[in-house]
């Protein structure tokens, strides 16, 4: 495309001298001379660096900086890496195995390990979107006083840092902001092999009660856990030693707790818990998979103001709680849950029972017991195995035989279905039966992400039948 030449400086020049000539200049006639004579000279200083810009080639400096990258890369390329006993394989071996160095990989997320492995380092994080919708009875809303709306929500978005220091310091940091502020969650600093105790761990962290509870959000089989959960105390802050014996065929724990709320926080009054859980693995082949576990755990509770109160919802977190005992008064209260767990190849069996044994205040309320049960089985239709942790007594990451993906693995499919039941009724107290029947597919696309759909069924005393169609996408690392 042309572009319009400017004048040039010589030619404006002229042609004013010859205005000049014919007529003397006035003051403000020559300050508007030497003004054009200034312009014309920026004007030829833009066009000569113009004309120079024009002239060179355009990608020439691109070009120069890639041919420079494709240079170093095959350099790269056909450099090989220091002969064994060579000065540079004795600064690399050095830097190495100095304990102030770290080393990043990638195992389920990201970790940082020191080269003599006495620091270890994990950054990861958990998000799980859930979408529910639910079909119930036209008299169900009415008869329990809660309506049942579809929708969608961040189940959890975690984030944690956790770590071994030395070898003998453990401590995470794990906070929730699915509720759309920073909510506690594990926040503890623990002590490893102290004599005569085993593990020490102080802070904010699950109880030791309940395979199902123990057992982490990542890597249950259901959306939710089961109705027996609604016992489980979950996390407080307190007091913990654990350790295990007999080569980790057995685990054990026990602390004292403060209730506390979801920062950490308690205050005043005497809401206090004292738990305990032992655990063995009588039968554990192939690496776990094949495997009985057996548990039983114990817990003594002091309500706050004397006051207790206990209710669910049908394993669906965004459906309304549809049993509910109510405010009523009660000093303290025991819980004994007993779980077992079959592991066989493909196949897993896992149960459980709780049983509540209630001190009431009042002759109303009576001492009441309160009662949950669920058995649950799930088959991988791809050949894999839940994998079971030794040293806690719980399961762990499932990992595909094949991921899906790029390789064209079809990664973990796994069938699963659940009975649960929960009695709130008893004595003085009238807070409803709920029995739930679940049917889930869980598709495992690699180590971190997967995709969960369940079917429940609800059957409360208080109400009509409740239907709810359950999806997850959950990436964890």
């Amino acid at each position: 495309m042309d572009r319009a030449q400017p004048i040039s400086a010589t030619a404006f020049i002229l042609c004013f001298a010859g205005l000049a000539a014919a007529q003397q200049p006035t003051p403000q006639e020559r300050e508007l001379e030497q003004l054009v004579r200034a312009l014309s000279q920026k004007v030829d200083q833009l066009e000569s660096r113009l004309n120079r810009i024009e002239g060179a080639p355009a990608d020439a400096p691109t070009a120069a900086r890639v041919e420079k990258l494709e240079q170093s890369v095959q350099q790269l390329k056909d450099e090989r890496p220091p002969a064994e006993g060579s000065e540079d394989w004795a600064k690399i071996k050095k830097w190495v195995s100095d304990e102030s160095t770290l080393r990043p990989y990638w195992k389920d997320g990201l970790r940082l390990d020191s080269g003599d492995g006495s620091v270890k380092l994990k950054i990861g994080g958990r998000i799980q979107h859930d979408f529910a919708y639910y079909a119930e009875d036209g008299s169900t809303e009415r008869r329990i006083g809660a309506g049942f709306d579809d929708g969608t929500e961040f189940r959890r978005a975690r984030f944690y840092f956790s770590g071994i220091l030395n070898d003998e310091i453990e401590f995470k940091a794990q906070y929730d902001f699915a509720a759309g502020d920073a909510d506690f969650k594990d926040v503890y600093l623990g002590f490893k092999k102290v004599p005569a105790v085993g593990n020490l761990r102080v802070g904010q962290f699950k109880e030791p009660f309940s395979l199902e509870e123990l057992t982490s959000s990542n890597d249950i089989t259901f959306l939710e856990r089961s109705l027996v959960n609604t016992f489980a105390p979950g996390r407080n802050t307190g007091v913990m030693i654990h350790d295990t014996m007999m080569e980790k065929r057995m685990t054990w724990a026990a602390g004292f707790f403060r209730q506390t709320d979801s920062f950490g926080d308690g205050a005043g009054g005497r809401a206090y818990n004292a738990t305990a859980r032992v655990t063995a693995r009588p039968w554990y082949e192939d690496g776990g998979k094949k495997l009985l576990h057996l548990g039983v755990a114990y817990t003594h509770q002091n309500y706050e103001d004397d006051t207790l109160r206990i209710r669910a919802r049908p394993e669906a977190h965004l459906s309304p709680r549809i049993v509910d005992t109510g405010s009523f008064g009660a000093e303290a209260g025991d819980l004994i849950g007993v779980e077992a767990a079959l592991v066989h190849g493909p196949l897993s069996i896992q149960g459980e029972y709780v049983h509540s044994f209630v001190d009431g205040t009042n002759r109303l309320v009576g001492n009441p017991d309160f009662w949950g049960a669920s058995v649950q089985a799930s088959y991988f239709l791809t050949g894999e195995h839940r994998p079971y942790k030794t040293s806690a007594g719980t399961f762990s990451r499932v990992k595909p035989l094949e991921n899906f993906g790029k390789d064209g693995g079809p990664g973990a499919w796994e069938l699963a279905a659940r009975l649960s039941y929960l009695n709130l009724n008893d004595s003085g107290v009238r807070g409803g039966r709920l029995r739930d029947i679940s049917l889930g597919l869980n598709w495992y696309l690699n180590s971190n992400v997967r995709s969960m759909w369940s079917f429940i069924h609800a059957d409360p005393s208080e109400g009509g039948e409740i239907n709810a169609f359950l999806w997850r996408m959950q990436v964890a690392f």
